[in-house]
Parts: C-alpha cells; sequence; structure tokens
C-alpha cells in the first residue's frame, strides 16, 4: 500500500519536472528520490510552479496562499537547491531548475547539507548508471545535445591553423563570468559514497551567472573569483580532466570536470556513443604514426575510449603499435594530445564546424523541437483551458513527420500561434 501511496504523492511532481525538454522518466527510483528531496507538500507546491523565472507574488497566486508566506518557502526551497533564485531586472526571482544539470547535482555540491546524501548517492547510482532510461532520455534524445566539450587549451599550442572561438575556451567562460562558484563534483561525490571514485579532485565543479549566484547566496557552493578559477582550471587539466560545459555560446551556466570513471556525461558517452550524446570541439586529434612510441598514455588518458592502439606494421619491429584513434567516438578535447610526450598527436580542424546554440533559450527551444515538447515552452500557464488545448494541437503537429508539420502549421494559420513562438518569447529561459 505503501508503494501506491509514495508513486500517487510524487507523480504530479514528475509530470511536471517532464515539461522540461530533459525530463526525468518516472519510475520507483525517481520518486524514491524526490521524497528524499522534498517534503509531500513541498511536492505537491512545486508541482504547481511554471517553467519561466517567476516572482514571489506569481507564486502565491497559484498556490493561493499570503505574499509572505509564499517567500518563505520559495527561499526555503533554494536554500535547499532545490530552486534557483536570483536578481533579475531589480526583482528577486525564482526558477525550477532540470533534474539534471540541475538540483540532483545541487544536492551533493555542499557536503553535510541535511540530506542523506549516502541514501542519494545510492539512488542516483541506480538510476543513473544502472537504469538508462533517465541518461539515454537525457544525453541521446536528440541531435541538440544538453552539453558540450571544451577543448583542452594547452593541446592547441602555437598552431596557427587552427581558428578557436572565445565561447570555446573554459578559460574565456571563466574571465568574463560576472558570478562563479564551486562547489563538490556530484559524479565523484556519488561514487566516494559507494566506494568507487577516484583521486581526481573533488572541490572543482564549477558554476557561472546567475546559478552561480543563487548556490553562494545559500552557501551550496563557495564564490571564487577569476584567478582561482584558472588556478582550478589548470589543476584539473593537470589530471587530464575533460572539460564538459552547458551547451551555448553565452553566459554557460556551468562546467564540469570530468572523468571518464565517475562522470555521468563521460560514462553516457562510452555507454551510447553510436547517439553522440555530448556536442563535440571543432577539433579532432591526429595520431603522427611515425613519432607514436606506442607508449599507451594517450589511450588511459582518453576518457570516453576513443584512443586505442593497433600494430604500427613495422616488419623490423613486429610488437610495436602505434596509438589509433576512432572518430565515431572523440569528444575532439585534446586531452589525448596533452598526455602523448612524444608531440606525435595534433590537433587539426574538424571538416565541419560543429553549431553551438547562441543561448540557453535557444538551446532549449531545439532540443523542445526535437522531443516534441514545444508546447511545455509556449503555453507554460495550462491551467488555462485555450493553453490546454493549444499544447494538445501543437504536440500533435511536432509528432508527425516534418513536410506533414509544415502542411499542418500552414492549416492552422494562427496568429496567436505564430505570435507565441517567435524567438523573443523565450527570453524568460535565459537566467
Amino acid at each position: 500500500m505503501s508503494h501506491v501511496t509514495l508513486k500517487n504523492s510524487y507523480k504530479t511532481l514528475s509530470d511536471r519536472l517532464n515539461l522540461f525538454p530533459q525530463g526525468a522518466p518516472p519510475s520507483e527510483l525517481l520518486f524514491r528520490i524526490l521524497e528524499v528531496l522534498f517534503t509531500k507538500d513541498e511536492a505537491a507546491l512545486v508541482a504547481l510552479l511554471p517553467i519561466k523565472p517567476f516572482n514571489a507574488g506569481a507564486a502565491a497566486a497559484v498556490w493561493k496562499k499570503p505574499a509572505a508566506e509564499s517567500r518563505k518557502i520559495l527561499e526555503g526551497l533554494a536554500s535547499k537547491g532545490m530552486l534557483l533564485d536570483f536578481e533579475m531586472r531589480g526583482e528577486q526571482v525564482f526558477v525550477l531548475p532540470p533534474p539534471m544539470a540541475g538540483f540532483f547535482e545541487f544536492s551533493m555540491m555542499r557536503i553535510g547539507n541535511g540530506y542523506d546524501q549516502k541514501l542519494l548517492a545510492e539512488l542516483y547510482y541506480q538510476y543513473l548508471n544502472v537504469e538508462e532510461d533517465f541518461v539515454k532520455n537525457l544525453f541521446a534524445g536528440g541531435e541538440t545535445q544538453l552539453g558540450r566539450a571544451f577543448v583542452n587549451e594547452s593541446a592547441l599550442g602555437g598552431n596557427n591553423t587552427l581558428t578557436v572561438m572565445d565561447y570555446e575556451r573554459a578559460s574565456e567562460v571563466i574571465r568574463t563570468a560576472s558570478h562563479m562558484a564551486v562547489g563538490a563534483c556530484y559524479c565523484r561525490h556519488k561514487m566516494q559514497h559507494l566506494g568507487k571514485s577516484c583521486d581526481a579532485p573533488m572541490d572543482i565543479c564549477m558554476t557561472f551567472s546567475g546559478t552561480a549566484q543563487s548556490l553562494i547566496k545559500h552557501g551550496i557552493a563557495r564564490q571564487v573569483d577569476a584567478k582561482e578559477g584558472m588556478d582550478l582550471l589548470n589543476e584539473a587539466q593537470g589530471y587530464n580532466l575533460v572539460q564538459f560545459g552547458e551547451n551555448v555560446q553565452s553566459k554557460v551556466a556551468f562546467i564540469c570536470n570530468c572523468c571518464g570513471c565517475c562522470c555521468e556525461a563521460m560514462l553516457a558517452a562510452k555507454r551510447f556513443a553510436v547517439l553522440n550524446p555530448i556536442a563535440t570541439t571543432n577539433f579532432m586529434p591526429e595520431v603522427n604514426g611515425g613519432s607514436c612510441s606506442g607508449c599507451g598514455k594517450c589511450m588511459a588518458a582518453c576518457p570516453v575510449e576513443a584512443m586505442g592502439l593497433v600494430s604500427a606494421g613495422d616488419p623490423h619491429r613486429p610488437k610495436r603499435r602505434k596509438a589509433r584513434l576512432n572518430e565515431e567516438l572523440c569528444l575532439g578535447c585534446g586531452v589525448c594530445a596533452r598526455a602523448c610526450s612524444n608531440a606525435a598527436i595534433l590537433l587539426k580542424a574538424r571538416k565541419r564546424r560543429v553549431i553551438t546554440p547562441v543561448t540557453t533559450a535557444h538551446r532549449a527551444v531545439l532540443m523542445a523541437i526535437e522531443r516534441g515538447t514545444l508546447q511545455n515552452l509556449i503555453f507554460d500557464n495550462q491551467a488555462q483551458w485555450n493553453h490546454r488545448a493549444m499544447a494538445a494541437i501543437l504536440g500533435a503537429i511536432l509528432k508527425l513527420p516534418p513536410v506533414k508539420q509544415i502542411m499542418a502549421s500552414q492549416q492552422m494559420k494562427s496568429r496567436y500561434l505564430a505570435h507565441l513562438m517567435r524567438p523573443r518569447d523565450f527570453v524568460h529561459l535565459e537566467h
């Protein structure tokens, strides 16, 4: 009976989370995770919150509670990392982050935060590392990905033939962010509770701008300046960690420093390689077979097992080996080039440039279109009958093949729909 009660108590919150382009497939494990993170009353209230940022007055209206009481509840949730709050145009606004990258990580970012983090670690491991639905949906649910790899800048060397944009450099994100915070790496912290963590640095998970502002305010992560941020980046690169960050050009919200053994993004890249779950850099390593000694350092350093060793085909030294790249698996991070002591690996430009969404809003819309959930972003307030009806119509259109989508949109001839789908109406997703 408790099984049924638990499922019913958190189903509405699960439904709310799945309005995001990157949702959280419902399962008994998800309901158990939500039970740890939210009380039943909190779950019921959070399930009513809009997708776009809102103020305390909007929450009070939908909850039918006094403004002061609503603000206290919202700030309590933000203090635990279940909501983010920051200043927008001089006003305090709140937003419910997605599970990942979002409140799953925040629940493990501050060690000893009142949650049973060992229990959470065990539940997260089962939900993300044993079951496949969530991670597959998150990292391989469409062509536009949540995150992208950053190139290891030291691996670029003095190659003047390579064009490197500012947004491709983690160092540029650090230098230009309005706020920067560092907290415990969710992935290694989780694995530590399970006795599976590596020796890579723990206090190295980076957040920026509005996300960092909220996490700093509530003591979930500590504020750092650009100098310390660069020191941490150098430390991460010294451990051959991959910089995996938000897949946008402007106002990057996070950069994780990922190992191949603990981190969800790298593990997903290995498990679902053919689905390209991580947006690659615009670079590709090239092995100089004549200089390669076959030492295997590049293979050991590669977090996604894209580099291997094969016979060098040397008749005079039949046991000699050389490195060979599997281009379909490669992230273009350049860790292998940095690890090579013989300078036998150089980065070259990919034949086709990788397109990076401009903003969080741009990426969210692209992901929603690919996943057939754009109606959730446009018709945020589905309490109104006309919004529910329009959301249902748009949802049905998005499930059609592309040609039929165009025909159906033309048949609707709705100025209302055209107005709502204009890019400026998604600025509320940027924070």
